[in-house]
């Protein structure tokens, strides 16, 4: 029913991950590559580097972007994707400003740069593979629970446990807006393909509610039971709950 691919341990994981990044480069050399940060990816995105300097292969026509990122913070802040995603891969790499597509943080409109963001993306021949990771809510993106599946790119609040932290490590009061840029499940669903990530017993209930459950705008990853051709990578303990289905 679904593609599910459970490995032994987390190191299993990160590599098959990685793997799933450079293979589609090496399929098709000027792909166009979503990807996501947080603690489920940084380990892959090192693999991805430490590869490349081993053993080079061609990145030249490789575009890159990420999946979201936050509003109203200085690229300063380490916690912003882009400079996540440059510290981890597109600065290992070697890839230059024009062929990593992503929002500003700092706009005076932000409707805009949404707009922006999906014209770049559709001016490249839109998403050949979306690695997606798998919020403890089911977010996908900074899409949060209840975020309609006809949904664009739009800035979104952040989820609550996250946002604290994110104001802590800044210093950023309550009264100032913060937010996150974010592709809308209709734009990620039209990705030609899609890796679905997730690791750790933290994240296992909600692998279960995402392939087990109903699709739902609660949980908004259970709409990958729809998309053609996703793959639910998961490691063991993340994907215990849902073994019988892989």
């Amino acid at each position: 029913m679904f593609d599910i691919r459970i490995m032994k341990d987390e190191a299993a994981f990160d590599t098959a991950a990685a793997w799933e990044i450079i293979g589609q480069i090496l399929k098709k050399p000027d792909s166009v590559i979503g990807l996501s940060t947080g603690q489920t990816t940084k380990n892959m995105h090192g693999i991805v580097a430490d590869i490349f300097r081993q053993y080079p292969f061609d990145v030249s026509r490789v575009t890159f972007f990420n999946v979201d990122e936050l509003t109203n913070l200085p690229l300063s802040y380490p916690g912003c994707c882009r400079t996540m995603i440059e510290n981890q891969l597109t600065g290992p790499l070697g890839i230059p400003e024009e062929r990593f597509i992503m929002p500003a943080t700092l706009s005076d409109d932000f409707e805009k740069e949404c707009r922006d963001f999906e014209a770049a993306l559709a001016a490249k021949g839109g998403a050949d593979l979306q690695m997606l990771g798998l919020g403890y809510n089911g977010h996908i993106g900074i899409n949060q629970p209840g975020t309609p599946f006809g949904s664009n790119t739009w800035v979104s609040p952040m989820d609550p446990v996250f946002e604290e932290r994110v104001r802590r490590e800044t210093n950023v009061g309550p009264d100032y807006p913060l937010g996150g840029l974010t592709l809308g499940i209709r734009t990620i669903m039209h990705t030609r393909r899609i890796v679905l990530i997730a690791k750790g017993e933290h994240k296992a209930e909600m692998v279960r509610l995402m392939l087990k459950g109903p699709v739902s705008e609660d949980i908004p990853a259970s709409v990958l039971q729809l998309h053609p051709n996703c793959t639910f990578l998961l490691d063991a303990e993340a994907g215990k709950y849902v073994a019988d289905l892989a």
